[in-house]
């Protein structure tokens, strides 16, 4: 039997034991190419690939305090707030989490770990995404008070504290829990990487079924139990007492029950630790997790999850304020709440326009959607179960914004790299190693990248209402399909709304925070 997780999985709507029917997967393994492959399925390659984004990192705290603090000439600034984020999503889009795969942040955990092993487990109350939807409201927040695109000094503060928050939390607790329920930039990814068109998963269940050892998610010891109890998936449970070979998923995703991106980290230990290479990087329709429900493994049901919920909320809404941030409109915004409330300092003034886009704005959209579906569908389930159901169908438009939003910082300062980078040598050395400054480099014009934003705008667009569509095939009391386009009318509706919202911002004039250069 074929795997039915293929292009055609986005209609209708399925379940996860559905989707995982097939025996053996089919389609492109990233794992079968020649080179690539080989380099992948080595153990050593993330080591590989986090040595130099760690040496680059370590530059850039450098420069961000003892190099030139106008940001578009700082390495610091310019390579977080314009070249980062920018590769993030696009890598994301064509490939995978593969960001995360070569987090430098991860690095210095590996070797405080070789000194001091974790012995604590995270506390089960905060073992939610809660904590990083806080953080990472924080961080979009402190962007836009404290300029931190325009400051590299507090850029590198930034770098510095969460390379020492990942030290921390990981030398103390056992597993990935910083990068599961802490990490912000992670859960960026994570959701991010819904829409990616590969998966780190099994290529046989049926090998699965047979494995008695679960090295995939248990680890690999010098001498694994050959009788492990098939029913203990959990990470900690090889033997402390055993020198550790090859440690299985820290974030707690058993291959042959896992689903999607989400959590996923592209670490690829479970590659490494399965005895029978059953574990690949294969192509998938991007977005059909989205579309799925039923119990994952190590997140439960998404779908019935609060927090979850929240964080695709905080994702989709925080892109467009992000992006809207960057207007005109928004000190014209600010100086209407500043008349009307009598403030004059800037925090409150901005934490007012965080309430507003990120929790009344949400709020009033998303349960007037919920409740005309409730009406048309003549059901009693609540609004927020509602929601909740339907939560998943913004990622597509919200992914599609930050993706407008950053490719334009980008692509209109891809080359702004080059002249920093050779001043900074100057600066170092006293000679230009690497020629002259070319301070007239920029990147493409700004009527092609336009182009390219509505693009992705209406990629988003279109792929929030394919899985709007597909998620109302599941709900109850649709029937027909002409009962069930009602249905998810309001959320269709809500979805473009959000899309000509995001090509209204689009089509003001934006800060060029960090790509415009002087002599």
């Amino acid at each position: 039997m074929s795997d039915q997780r293929s292009t055609n999985s986005l209609s209708p709507a399925l379940s996860v034991s559905n989707a995982r029917s097939g025996r053996r997967r089919q389609g492109f393994d990233l794992l079968s190419l020649p080179l690539l492959g080989r380099f992948l399925r080595w153990h050593r390659s993330r080591l590989v690939l986090q040595i130099p984004v760690l040496l680059i990192s370590l530059l850039m705290i450098a420069h961000a305090f003892f190099g030139p603090q106008l940001a578009p000439k700082n390495l610091a600034a310019l390579l977080t707030w314009v070249h980062f984020r920018g590769l993030v999503v696009l890598v994301i889009l064509f490939a995978g989490n593969f960001f995360c795969m070569a987090c430098p942040f991860m690095l210095p955990r590996e070797l405080a770990r070789k000194l001091h092993a974790p012995r604590l487990r995270w506390p089960k109350a905060m073992s939610s995404k809660w904590p990083a939807i806080a953080l990472f409201v924080l961080v979009l927040f402190l962007y836009e008070w404290c300029d931190l695109f325009s400051s590299p000094w507090w850029t590198g503060v930034l770098i510095v504290m969460y390379m020492i928050s990942a030290l921390v939390i990981d030398a103390l607790f056992q597993r990935a829990s910083f990068c599961k329920f802490v990490c912000p930039i992670g859960q960026f990814n994570f959701l991010s990487s819904t829409l990616s068109p590969l998966e780190v998963t099994v290529r046989d269940r049926g090998v699965c079924d047979r494995c008695e050892t679960k090295d995939c998610i248990r680890g690999r010891s010098s001498a694994t139990s050959s009788n492990a109890d098939s029913a203990a998936f959990e990470p900690s449970t090889l033997s402390s007492s055993l020198p550790v070979v090859q440690r299985g998923c820290e974030l707690a995703l058993f291959q042959p029950r896992k689903v999607g991106n989400l959590d996923c980290t592209f670490c690829l230990d479970c590659v490494y630790a399965c005895p029978e290479d059953n574990v690949g990087i294969f192509s998938r329709m991007p977005g059909e997790e989205l579309c799925m429900t039923g119990p994952r493994s190590g997140l439960g049901m998404p779908e019935r999850r609060g927090d979850f919920s929240a964080l695709a909320i905080v994702f989709t809404f925080g892109a467009l304020l992000n992006a809207f941030a960057m207007i005109s409109p928004v000190y014209a915004l600010e100086a209407s709440i500043a008349k009307a409330t009598g403030l004059t300092v800037e925090w409150p003034i901005l934490g007012t326009i965080f309430v507003l886009f990120l929790v009344v704005e949400p709020a009033v959209l998303l349960l007037g959607a919920a409740a005309v579906t409730r009406r048309m569908a003549n059901t009693a389930e609540s609004l927020p179960t509602i929601v909740q159901r339907y939560a998943p169908s913004l990622l597509p438009i919200g992914f599609g914004v930050w993706l407008a939003h950053y490719a334009f910082h980008f692509l209109t300062g891809v080359l702004t790299v080059i002249p920093v980078t050779q001043h900074a040598v100057r600066q170092a050395t006293g000679a230009d190693w690497l020629g002259h400054p070319q301070w007239q480099l920029g990147g493409l014009p700004e009527s092609v990248v336009y182009a390219i934003e509505i693009g992705f705008l209406a990629l988003g667009l279109l792929g929030s209402l394919i899985v709007a569509s597909a998620i109302g095939r599941r709900a109850p009391n649709t029937g027909t399909e002409t009962r069930t386009s009602w249905i998810t009318a309001p959320w269709a509706v809500l979805h473009v709304a959000l899309f000509l919202s995001a090509v209204w911002i689009m089509n003001q004039p934006m800060d060029m925070r960090g790509t415009f250069l002087g002599g």
